[in-house]
This record gives structure tokens, sequence and C-alpha cells, in this order.
């Protein structure tokens, strides 16, 4: 059997190949990189390392505008899910809790990675203002990254930990 290059051009030719010439073909491939497990990594550990110092702007740079953001079905913070677009996400979660919350800490502890998906096994420890109740819970944060940007979160965590402390 003939390779499909030869009988490509030995049609474009005819059958006297001696008496043809051609140029040598030209190869173009054409391929959509995927961003790499330790750049998906990086955007995400971007938000954790931003919130522990309390840089809104680090917390957002790579959100997506379009980005949907859902707290755990159960979680009081559930009530404007889903939150859409960064300021969403800064006035409608995050002033809550920096407003009821004496400190809110979200460590990760493990990322798994499934580019462009990134799960995030960590843990919460927070001191809520009103009741002095503290939080201490594990969470799983599944964030997906396009193109560099932060297009979705969703949390899953113990929700009546989060009701307890809160005085529920």
């Amino acid at each position: 059997m003939k390779p499909l290059l030869s009988i490509m051009m030995m049609s474009a030719c005819g059958a006297a190949m001696v008496a043809c010439t051609h140029a040598p073909m030209e190869t173009i491939t054409t391929t959509t990189a995927m961003p790499s497990d330790a750049a998906v990594r990086a955007t995400v550990q971007a938000v954790y390392d931003g919130f522990a110092v309390g840089d809104m702007d680090m917390v957002t740079r790579d959100m997506s505008d379009a980005i949907v953001w859902n707290e755990a079905q159960g979680n009081p913070y559930a009530d404007l899910n889903p939150y859409v677009g960064p300021n969403a996400v800064l006035s409608g979660l995050f002033s809550r809790i920096g407003g009821e919350w004496d400190y809110f800490t979200a460590d990760p502890i493990e990322f798994i990675m499934d580019v462009p998906r990134v799960a995030v096994i960590g843990h919460y420890k927070a001191l809520y203002t009103a009741t002095g109740e503290t939080l201490d819970a594990p969470f799983v944060h599944v964030w997906t990254v396009q193109n560099g940007e932060i297009t979705t979160f969703q949390q899953y965590t113990d929700t009546h930990a989060h009701v307890t402390a809160m005085g529920g």
C-alpha cells in the first residue's frame, strides 16, 4: 500500500512522476494549548493568598467578569446564590463576612488538579462577632480556570457548623 502523500502526488502530477516537479508540502499544526497545572494552581492559590492578607484586589484579580460563584446549599451566605461577577462576590459575600466575623481564614491543604478544574481541600477557622462562637470546619472548593481567568466557584462545607457559629 502506498502512503497517502505518494498517492496525492501521483494524482496531482500524473503517473509519470519523473516529469513532475513539486514543492515540499508545508505542515501546519494547530493546537489549543491547555494551561499547565502549575499556572492554574497559581491562579487559584492567589485567591487564598489575597484573602489571607485582606487584599481584595488580589482575590478578584483573576476572576472573570462573568464568574459564577456559589456558596454551599444551607450556608447562610447562599441566600444570594449565584454571585455573578467579582463585584457581586465582593459586595454580596466578602463584605458581609468581613463585617460579621472577627476573623475568617480559609486554609488550603491539598490541590487536586484536573485542568481546567481544581478541587481544593482545606479548612475554615473563624470567630463570629455577634455570638463569640468559633467555626472550625473542613471545606472543598471546586474552581474552573479558563484562559487564565476563574470562571466558576462551588463551595462544599459543613453548613451546620456555619449556622451554629452564627447562633442558628
